[in-house]
């Protein structure tokens, strides 16, 4: 496949899993990565790709977020229209179910990298790091109990704040289940967001509401 029809499918689908054909070859042809990332900068553009991601997609480049984002008065929340209490929803439930998932998938390759054996002893074995088997999920009853009035209230969380990241890909809702969605992972960047959250209000937040689970 060549790297146009590859961005347009992006383009038009938002985002493609790893296994797709063309995303499997645009990670192990350095030509075809590059002439995608090249083309993708001409147009502000770059690609969303993290090791552990089980999807791709793309995103705004870094230089062209000023001319996307800014505008006279603030600084947009987001290019797809999200409100700031939305963006919020995004950052903790990306907090509730991503971070806890790149732990294990750093676990579990650090195991395997050592040859070790897991807690109940049996030989550890080859794990797919992207696949989905790692991802936790949120009970949405749980999220608005603990976050409704934080995030403005339990009606407006349950009937419009989830809906919307439903709809646009970054979760997926079932049987009362808030799951990862293709776009979560790549949504925010990890190496630096993680320890913002982990050293700050957002961090503090979390382990408090750990400790009151035990």
């Amino acid at each position: 496949m060549d790297a146009a029809p590859l961005i347009a499918r992006l383009l038009a689908r938002r985002s493609l899993p790893r296994s797709d054909p063309g995303v499997s070859r645009l990670l192990v042809d350095a030509g075809l990565r590059g002439e995608v990332e090249a083309r993708l900068a001409a147009c502000g553009l770059r690609l969303l790709d993290h090791p552990y991601a089980a999807h791709v997609a793309i995103g705004v480049d870094r230089a062209a977020e000023s001319a996307v984002f800014e505008t006279d008065k603030d600084w947009q929340a987001s290019n797809i229209g999200l409100a700031r209490d939305v963006v919020a929803l995004l950052v903790l439930l990306w907090a509730l179910i991503i971070l806890p998932k790149r732990e294990r998938q750093i676990s579990r390759d650090s195991l395997e990298s050592q040859g070790q054996s897991d807690l109940f002893g049996a030989a550890s074995r080859p794990v797919d790091r992207d696949s989905a088997a790692v991802s936790g999920v949120v009970a949405e009853s749980a999220l608005l109990e603990d976050y409704g009035k934080l995030l403005g209230g339990k009606a407006r969380v349950r009937q419009f704040m989830l809906p919307t990241l439903n709809r646009l890909g970054f979760i997926e809702r079932r049987l009362g289940m808030i799951h990862e969605g293709p776009l979560l992972d790549l949504a925010l960047d990890y190496a630096e967001l993680a320890p913002r959250i982990l050293q700050g209000a957002l961090g503090d937040l979390l382990r408090q509401r750990a400790g009151g689970a035990g």
